[in-house]
């Protein structure tokens, strides 16, 4: 893990190459179900393809400057539904609808028998990205709670259940994971500000299920969905639930700033937690200025010393043109050397 302050990381997923999927498809949805249809490759040639994107993935992180890298979720449809669908008791070929986030009918997976992880899902992702790069690097999760709010249960006697067999399946990965050499595991729970009475019940339990026996450095993902898909002028100015998330055993708490202007007053909710603080706008096409950067990394000092506070975009880059990803994540780079030597 790197020592010095304010390491730089990214939420998770970058820009996939157009030879790889259809991002004209892609563009139209966050599914929930598999899409297979979104990539270009027949399945015999699939995952040298991925893994080959990958590695142009790792290396434009390098390459940016980033100190904590991911492997870009490029193996992935979405953030969730690789995971989600891969578990027994699932029922993928039939699937329910449900209005997602921004109001759409979406097909969800529904729930059909016990939720059981039989098998690892991202091990092998994990095992590439450590053997391909020497950096920091950090594997996702979709959370607990929000993969139960993304199916349609038919089983379980309430959702809370539902959520907390989720929560077993995903600690038997981020166990595997810790052992095949995660140095950072990251829970993606955008759901819990969805639905905050919902989460008020049982997503810190959930959620502290799912990192049970985690000893590396844990994370928790809240965001208010991706720029691409929920335009800044409906994104509101403050989390509906934040300061309960101080009360899960993770270790940092991810929370999306630039685009929505965020208050970071909140911050003093979470004053026992690092903070991976969002200072880049995905939802702005322009490539910010190391100095525009610098300024909100500054600002996020007021509120959280320099020892707790990580620069990271807003969220995942996975609907962005790669060079603007790039550009972006070089200016947040050189914006946090800038703050590192006015502080050092």
């Amino acid at each position: 893990m790197p020592k010095h302050l304010l390491p730089t990381t990214v939420v998770g997923s970058y820009p996939q190459p157009e030879w790889l999927v259809d991002r004209a498809m892609l563009a139209t949805v966050v599914p929930r179900t598999r899409m297979h249809a979104m990539w270009r490759l027949p399945e015999e040639h699939l995952e040298e393809a991925q893994d080959d994107a990958t590695i142009v993935a790792i290396r434009d992180m390098e390459r940016a400057g980033i100190d904590i890298v991911t492997d870009g979720e490029i193996r992935r449809e979405s953030y969730s539904n690789r995971f989600a669908t891969a578990l027994e008791g699932i029922d993928i070929d039939n699937p329910a609808m449900i209005k997602s986030r921004s109001g759409l009918e979406t097909p969800v997976p529904r729930v059909v028998g016990k939720v059981r992880r039989s098998q690892p899902v991202e091990l092998r992702d994990m095992e590439f990205l450590r053997r391909n790069t020497d950096r920091a690097a950090k594997i996702t999760l979709p959370g607990p709670f929000t993969m139960s709010q993304q199916a349609k249960n038919e089983f379980y006697e309430d959702d809370e259940e539902l959520a907390m067999a989720f929560a077993e399946a995903v600690n038997a990965e981020a166990l595997d994971l810790q052992k095949a050499g995660a140095d950072v595991i990251q829970l993606d729970e955008p759901w819990v500000r969805n639905n905050p009475e919902l989460a008020k019940r049982y997503a810190v339990k959930a959620i502290n299920r799912a990192l049970q026996g985690i000893t590396v450095p844990t994370v928790v993902h809240l965001c208010f969905g991706y720029a691409a898909v929920v335009p800044g002028s409906t994104k509101p100015a403050g989390y509906s639930f934040l300061a309960e998330l101080s009360d899960t055993t993770a270790d940092q708490i991810s929370i999306e700033a630039a685009q929505p202007k965020l208050d970071l007053g909140v911050l003093k909710d979470l004053s026992s937690k690092k903070i991976m603080l969002g200072v880049l706008d995905l939802g702005n096409p322009e490539i910010e200025t190391a100095a525009v950067v610098a300024d909100r990394i500054r600002n996020g000092l007021k509120y959280v010393a320099a020892e707790r506070l990580i620069p990271a975009p807003d969220c995942g880059m996975k609907y962005m043109p790669r060079h603007t990803a790039f550009g972006k994540l070089k200016a947040m780079c050189d914006a946090a050397a800038t703050v590192r030597k006015e502080i050092s």
